[in-house]
């Protein structure tokens, strides 16, 4: 396994990954928790998946627009996996090698969720993908705000009507079926291991929520810190690997 597939292994800052369906709320919660660890004076990359990068952004539109539509599974899984590449090189990597803290709305989980299972490729397949594409960089905490399908897609239908009438993205508008696959795959990957997620029910109030975040975050800094890996100020401590 490369090294940086070990949190902690070069020295590095942190990397947080919100991880959920669409309609759990992980984007208002990677906004806040962001918002609130800049304001305690940590230096912190926010960034989301597919995008982060031109290219990455660019590939976005191509996977998630309708009017792209039909796109094949497997041409999809591997826009995904060639987005997430040049995410992690190109913006993840060099911001945990100069010790910062990484908020990313989405990441790996997402692709073996929604392609491994929703899409029926197999979450292995997609799972291996991902690991060669990203070099085996792992989250040091992934956030999983779990929501059953109907509360998720009354909050999609409210956010789209809150917009203007935009309309649903491709995986949006996928049938009930397919988004209740990549509930239980979510719900799968965490149990799997426990020690690297937080699991929340994102029925939960927001600010309930936000504080349960900030406190398992909190709580892995000062266990980085007193580790040595990171000094107080988020940047890599004396001695540590770049």
């Amino acid at each position: 396994m490369p090294a940086a597939a070990v949190p902690g292994a070069r020295g590095r800052g942190v990397f947080i990954a919100f991880e959920g369906g669409d309609g759990s709320g992980k984007s208002t919660q990677a906004r806040l928790l962001v918002e609130r660890l800049r304001a305690a004076g940590h230096d912190v990359l926010q960034t989301r998946e597919p995008g982060g990068t031109e290219i990455g952004e660019r590939l976005r539109a191509l996977v998630l627009d309708p009017q792209y539509a039909p796109v094949d599974a497997v041409t999809e899984a591997l826009l995904f996996a060639a987005s997430r590449s040049a995410h992690v090189r190109q913006l993840v990597e060099p911001a945990l090698a100069a010790g910062r803290i990484v908020v990313t709305d989405r990441y790996v989980d997402s692709s073996v969720a929604y392609q491994g299972a929703g899409r029926d490729l197999g979450t292995g397949t997609v799972a291996r993908l991902n690991d060669w594409a990203t070099n085996g960089l792992h989250p040091d905490l992934t956030v999983l705000l779990d929501v059953d399908t109907a509360t998720a897609a009354a909050r999609r239908t409210a956010r789209e009507q809150s917009a203007g009438g935009a309309g649903p993205d491709r995986m949006e508008s996928e049938p009930e079926a397919f988004h209740e696959r990549i509930r239980r795959a979510f719900a799968e990957r965490a149990a799997a291991d426990p020690g690297r997620y937080l699991v929340l029910d994102a029925a939960r109030p927001v600010g309930e929520l936000a504080e349960a975040v900030l406190e398992r975050v909190t709580a892995l800094l000062e266990g980085r810190e007193s580790s040595g890996a990171m000094a107080p100020d988020g940047t890599p401590s004396a001695g540590s690997r770049p």
